[in-house]
């Protein structure tokens, strides 16, 4: 692990401090273009997630219908009960994208996967940096807004499911995490430049409570066009 991804790591409340928890739960309020190009407007407008912090599992209740969770792991989604009662499910829901575009509409599995690993990342954020199998490498400076931001190009392995295999993380001078870029392999590789801003503390912990993400134009810049996705999570909390 690089210099950088210890110093972000350290910022953001510090692994010893991470170890000692293993769930994060908050209140989400989603909004953006995206969710009505999928025909999906209005589902995950107002939930609750819940990630696990040293595997990758997350869960949003209510689900289309009240009292109906999800389970996402890498392997596996599914729509249940609150008692366990499976609904629906997919294996290898990765797969079902295949062909996919930034306008191909999705089936309710398909939405339930993809804010659950998102949310998994986001969550996870710095952390994940020191899981197995995760590789990290400093790169060039990247200038924006008058800052100067470092950049870790983070390389992660099959077995965690996120947006791209290779992401990049953009930190200030004190380490804290400004802006995440990424190709969603589930949307087209449609590129994306991803801003978080309004940290707040939770057991120790920063986390962001609003991120906006536009499309990234081929220079690397934001585009200035409609946002994509909005997320602002609130009731931040670790147990």
């Amino acid at each position: 692990m690089t210099g950088l991804a210890e110093l972000t790591i350290e910022a953001h409340g510090g692994q010893e401090r991470w170890q000692k928890l293993g769930y994060v739960s908050a209140h989400v309020s989603t909004g953006g273009a995206l969710w009505a190009v999928q025909h999906q407007r209005g589902i995950l407008d107002d939930l609750n997630v819940r990630v696990a912090l040293h595997r990758e599992w997350a869960s949003h209740a209510p689900f289309v219908e009240p009292n109906v969770p999800t389970s996402v792991e890498p392997h596996r989604v599914a729509i249940e009960t609150t008692d366990g009662r499976v609904i629906e499910e997919r294996l290898r829901p990765r797969d079902s994208f295949a062909g996919h575009g930034p306008e191909t509409p999705w089936d309710r599995l398909q939405l339930a996967y993809f804010p659950g690993y998102a949310m998994w990342t986001y969550l996870t954020t710095p952390f994940h940096f020191a899981m197995d199998g995760v590789s990290t490498e400093e790169l060039s400076v990247w200038h924006e807004d008058g800052e100067a931001w470092r950049r870790l190009k983070v390389t992660f392995p099959p077995s965690i499911a996120t947006h791209s295999t290779v992401q990049t993380f953009y930190m200030g001078s004190e380490g804290l995490l400004k802006r995440h870029d990424y190709d969603t392999e589930v949307l087209g590789r449609s590129p994306a430049a991803h801003y978080v801003h309004d940290y707040q503390q939770a057991a120790g912990i920063l986390i962001p409570t609003k991120r906006r993400v536009h499309r990234r134009q081929p220079d690397g810049t934001a585009a200035p066009g409609p946002l994509l996705v909005t997320i602002d999570p609130s009731a931040v909390e670790f147990a």
